[in-house]
């Protein structure tokens, strides 16, 4: 696979990732269903699934040549990155949706 390739590959799959906790309502995709899920769950799968996808990443870099080492400044920088990929699917869930209709009585 060329680095373009993993590239796109890399951000689709955080794409994906950022979005799936906001789009459904089982724990970790597979898990119970909980509805309404709490937002911190979905907190918590956002950071696993981020830390998936830099699993990912990781290994497709491995596979193509060096690693390159990482400071705290990378952790950073992909932490903003997944919180704003994220952004579609939490307007879609908290303020696309509004509120349940029980509120509204």
């Amino acid at each position: 696979m060329s680095a373009g390739a993993a590239t796109w590959l890399v951000v689709l799959a955080a794409l994906l990732a950022a979005n799936l906790p906001f789009v459904n309502e089982r724990l970790f995709v597979v898990g119970p269903r909980r509805a309404p899920k709490a937002f911190g769950w979905r907190l918590l799968e956002l950071a696993v699934a981020g830390g998936l996808t830099l699993l990912l990443g990781s290994a497709l870099e491995s596979s193509l040549g060096q690693r390159a080492p990482q400071g705290w400044e990378f952790y950073a920088a992909w932490t903003c990155l997944m919180l704003t990929l994220a952004s579609p699917g939490f307007v879609w869930r908290y303020l696309r949706r509004g509120a349940p209709a029980a509120a509204h009585e």
